[in-house]
């Protein structure tokens, strides 16, 4: 095994309150620490626990595309494991969910004969569970990506819960600095006119992201989305629109009742 090494960490959606003690202790420990954070209190924090940290905010350019930024991520993780370094790198949320460079990073390292593990922390799914009160194991939950939705044959379950992430820029694969035009919403709500009723109850939602605040929950209207204010944060939260049909041979099969 070679001497650098690799340790990506979550921050949770709020630094302070959901940094693990766990990913705290390697970013003490680490030689270099790269970091990807939504909000100045949580830099301050990293920057307070390792003054090497490093942000990776720099190599988000107006227009760029989205995965080529991924790459410069990549990058620059890369060539402080090879220089040798015990390795950390801190994105918000959690460390594999919605985050492509943490992935790749972690299989070029390994391919390369580095150490390389991942760390789990609080995502935006899990605060939404709590802040709306949601037990997936209830009705069930689908989860989709909103721009994966309408570009692929996805389905959905109309008993179950769904999540569509990144409602604000549908389609959108550059980043913009000064928002997104979310051209791509009209074909959002086409696909979602094929299981839902217009007046379907459902939520944008936004984690809390500072200490003390609270989050976004705004409830409307499915036809009401357009009118809706949207940043790259929201998530649309679709409540179950009918009940589970039971499959009375497996309840019988079980030796359930009805």
């Amino acid at each position: 095994m070679k001497t650098g090494s690799l340790i990506i960490v979550g921050t949770g959606l709020r630094t302070v309150g959901q940094l693990t003690v766990e990913s705290i202790a390697w970013i003490r420990r680490a030689d270099k620490v790269f970091y990807l954070v939504s909000d100045p209190v949580g830099e301050s924090l990293i920057l307070q626990l390792n003054p090497s940290a490093e942000s990776l905010q720099k190599y988000y350019v107006h227009g760029k595309l989205r995965l080529q930024t991924y790459k410069d991520f990549v990058d620059r993780i890369m060539e402080s494991v090879r220089d040798g370094n015990q390795t950390c790198a801190a994105f918000y949320g959690h460390p594999g969910v919605f985050v492509t460079p943490s992935h790749e990073a972690i299989r070029q390292a390994r391919s390369e004969g580095y150490l390389a593990r991942m760390l789990p922390g609080i995502s935006a799914e899990d605060c939404l569970f709590a802040d709306l009160g949601i037990d997936p194991a209830t009705s069930g939950c689908q989860a989709y990506e909103a721009s994966d939705f309408v570009i692929n044959h996805r389905k959905i379950d109309p008993s179950s819960s769904v999540i569509l992430w990144q409602v604000g820029f549908v389609g959108e694969l550059t980043f913009q600095q000064t928002g997104y035009a979310n051209s791509g919403l009209p074909l959002l709500l086409e696909k979602l006119a094929q299981y839902y009723r217009p007046d379907h109850s459902v939520f944008v939602y936004e984690a809390a992201v500072l200490l003390g605040c609270e989050p976004v929950i705004r409830p409307f209207s499915l036809c009401q989305l357009p009118s809706v204010p949207l940043s790259p944060a929201s998530t649309l939260y679709i409540p179950p629109a009918q009940t589970a049909v039971p499959d009375r041979i497996m309840y019988q099969r079980l030796g359930l009742t009805i």
